[in-house]
């Protein structure tokens, strides 16, 4: 069949760095999809609430909403859209694939072939994968170090905004959307942000040592 008659794949890149965002995206363009770009995930929202990407590739830890947040709200509101998240935090070794992404990548840890091989399998997979609706797992929300609230988005119309952070437990807590009053069921965990801090501080040090510079 002739190419141009052939619809792009539409693909949604989610990454803080703008360096690997616009490599990613060459990347990405270079196999012959069509190439949306977001600094963080709420900008990704806004996208999503325009158009919906064939797939979804997302850094995992940026600023303002990070990629657990934003690919949480994918897999309760569109469950039918593959995702894979490319990060330099390993977090998700232990974490069953389909749960939060259907595949992880490390950063540095592959190559465009094996990227491409992924993306073919899961699109191809994409449209025969039961469509599970909005099933009853609800979105985790990881509080901020230095804030005292955690920004938690609507499911339905993809609004987000901020509330208190006063929970002092894991147990399930309701708010109600501003935007379309739908309520929000939701969680808060601060353990991943944790295991991040934790794995931060195993990282050799950049620093250079006193043997190192002379002193």
């Amino acid at each position: 069949m002739d190419p141009s008659r052939l619809f792009k794949c539409r693909v949604l890149i989610v990454e803080d760095d703008p360096l690997v965002l616009e490599t990613t995206a060459a990347v990405v363009r270079s196999f012959g999809f069509s190439v949306r770009t977001a600094e963080d995930g709420f900008v990704a929202l806004q996208i999503l609430r325009e158009v919906l990407p064939d797939m979804i590739l997302a850094d995992l830890r940026m600023p303002g909403m990070s990629g657990f947040e934003l690919l949480s709200i994918v897999r309760r509101r569109f469950p039918h859209i593959p995702t894979i998240a490319i990060s330099g935090e390993y977090v998700l070794a232990n974490m069953p694939l389909g749960l939060l992404v259907d595949h992880f990548f490390q950063k540095g840890g592959y190559t465009p072939e094996q990227l491409l091989a992924k993306m073919k399998e899961l699109i191809a997979e994409s449209p025969i994968r039961p469509h599970l609706g909005k099933n009853d797992r609800v979105p985790l929300w990881i509080p901020r170090k230095d804030a005292d609230y955690v920004v938690v988005t609507c499911p339905e119309c993809l609004r987000s905004s901020s509330i208190a952070d006063t929970v002092v437990n894991a147990e399930l807590h309701e708010t109600d959307c501003l935007a379309c009053g739908s309520t929000i069921r939701y969680l808060v965990d601060s353990s991943v942000l944790k295991v991040l801090e934790h794995k931060k501080k195993l990282l050799p040090s950049l620093q250079p040592s006193a043997k190192q510079t002379g002193t």
